[in-house]
């Protein structure tokens, strides 16, 4: 459904995007991750036709969004970081706006009824929408993503500054649109990916340092394995017991348990299995373990080493000099002219049309 070919992105000779490559099948919930700056809104904007790469090539439904912009972009609803809102308008007018806009054929009051109801707006319709909370306000710009019920729907950070329970309620409306849609997600926050998403792809510093599916990225991580440990018996004893067990670097994190059950968390390097060591060790000394489990690398562990491993990298291969710079931004500069003359005609197009709309729609009397 969507394919993003080598994907490069240069601002004033600075490389943003660095030879993005990915696809999104049908159906398929995707999770966009990376920190503050990664490279997601760039991506996502190329991906929507917002702004033009450098280099590469995004496919909407087999359509390039650079050359058939107009077949690739009436596919995808597009909720920016920003819901574009006009907030004097009231809820009906927006949407009315945006169906108009968008071009849409289905019966008008009835699809923009049904979009409401799936969101959770009903009854929010008639009110101005600068009177509305942030909740609604998301509630709305999804909304107004999924007029024309288009195949891609794409969401840059919809659930920013939501309080828990209007997250909660965002993300369950997510995961409902997978049926119909695929979607892209894209957030700094964790927890929130994992429990959307299906497969979750790692930027960092404009790369991809990882794409699993949810449930597997853990399996990308090189660090060392964790357990954790409750013993009955002298905690210092313990402690010096199972250090001497090959293959364990650390113990930390002890707390106690009652009467004599200390419980710790056992670092060990990845490769080796210390639960025989520790079992013979500990049972010589008569110090019975009452609970054992192994810990699995959480998405913050295996997001924080992947990204620090991908800056080791970039660190150790920081070799380009001036002249290669200055080469890679005329190259860039040539390519945002050719992008940008290809482009001229339909923008001043869409610029037309989108005024003529928004001027027969301020004399509504619902506005």
């Amino acid at each position: 459904m969507i394919e993003v070919k080598k994907i490069e992105k240069y601002y004033a000779g600075k490389k943003a995007l660095d030879e993005i490559n990915f696809t999104v099948n049908e159906g398929e919930i995707l999770g966009f991750l990376g920190p503050n700056g990664a490279g997601k809104s760039t991506t996502m904007n190329i991906i929507t036709g917002y702004i033009a790469p450098t280099k590469g090539t995004v496919l909407i439904d087999g359509f390039d969004i650079i050359r058939e912009p107009k077949k690739a972009k009436s596919r995808i609803g597009y909720l920016p970081e920003q819901p574009p809102l006009y907030m004097d308008m009231t809820v009906k007018g927006y949407l009315n706006f945006m169906y108009d806009l968008k071009k849409v054929r289905l019966n008008k009051q009835q699809h923009i009824n049904e979009i409401c109801e799936k969101v959770g707006i009903l009854d929010v319709y008639n009110r101005t929408i600068k009177k509305l909370s942030k909740g609604y306000k998301q509630r709305i710009g999804i909304a107004q993503a999924l007029i024309g019920y288009p195949p891609v729907i794409i969401l840059d950070e919809p659930t920013v500054g939501l309080d828990p329970k209007q997250i909660i309620s965002v993300r369950n409306l997510i995961k409902s649109l997978s049926k119909n849609h695929t979607v892209i997600f894209s957030s700094h926050i964790l927890s929130e990916v994992q429990a959307v998403c299906s497969r979750i792809l790692v930027i960092n510093k404009g790369r991809i340092v990882a794409d699993n599916p949810a449930e597997l990225l853990s399996g990308t991580s090189h660090m060392s394995d964790k357990i954790v440990a409750q013993v009955d018996g002298d905690t210092q004893k313990v402690q010096e017991i199972i250090k001497e067990v090959q293959g364990v670097i650390e113990i930390n994190d002890i707390s106690h348990k009652g009467d004599n059950i200390y419980e710790y968390i056992i670092t060990f390097e990845k490769g080796f299995d210390i639960r025989r060591g520790m079992f013979k060790a500990l049972a010589q000394n008569d110090m019975p373990i009452i609970k054992f489990d192994i810990m699995e690398p959480s998405l913050e562990d295996v997001f924080i080493e992947l990204t620090s491993r991908q800056d080791n990298v970039i660190n150790g291969e920081c070799n380009e000099t001036a002249e290669d710079l200055q080469g890679s931004q005329e190259e860039s500069l040539n390519d945002k002219e050719v992008l940008n003359d290809d482009n001229a005609d339909e923008s001043l197009e869409n610029t037309a049309e989108n005024t003529s709309v928004q001027r027969s729609d301020s004399n509504d009397s619902d506005i």
